[in-house]
């Protein structure tokens, strides 16, 4: 599955006219592993951050574009609520939206609730 990141990747490389092994050959690493990456298998190496920047003299829109598929592409959680009842979808909905406001002691005893529960 492409991540943002690989979107990104991919688009920068065939805007700039090169196939995969150019892209690999210029971030020192394989065609196989720069595609992992781009397809979601492998995770974006940091250091790829300076080098794409100065190899491909990205704008600054550019940099903040690639800096948000990064953190896109390594912060999601996929939660598959089609089949859930409407009082679990209130709940993962709830959840999604004040998971940055959660106090480590309303998360402790989230998690504790949730360990005892069947899923884990």
């Amino acid at each position: 599955m492409i991540t943002s990141v690989g979107k990104f990747l991919r688009k920068l490389r065939i805007d700039s006219g090169e196939v995969l092994r150019d892209m690999a050959n210029n971030l020192g690493v394989s065609s196989a592993f720069l595609s992992a990456v781009e397809n979601g298998k492998k995770k974006f190496p940091e250091a790829w951050n300076e080098k794409l920047t100065e190899i491909y003299k990205l704008t600054p829109n550019q940099v903040e574009e690639m800096k948000e598929a990064i953190i896109e592409s390594t912060s999601i959680i996929k939660l598959n609520i089609e089949n859930a009842s409407q009082k679990n979808r209130d709940l993962a909905v709830k959840f999604a939206r004040n998971f940055d406001s959660i106090d480590d002691e309303t998360r402790d005893k989230i998690f504790n609730i949730l360990s005892k529960s069947k899923g884990d």
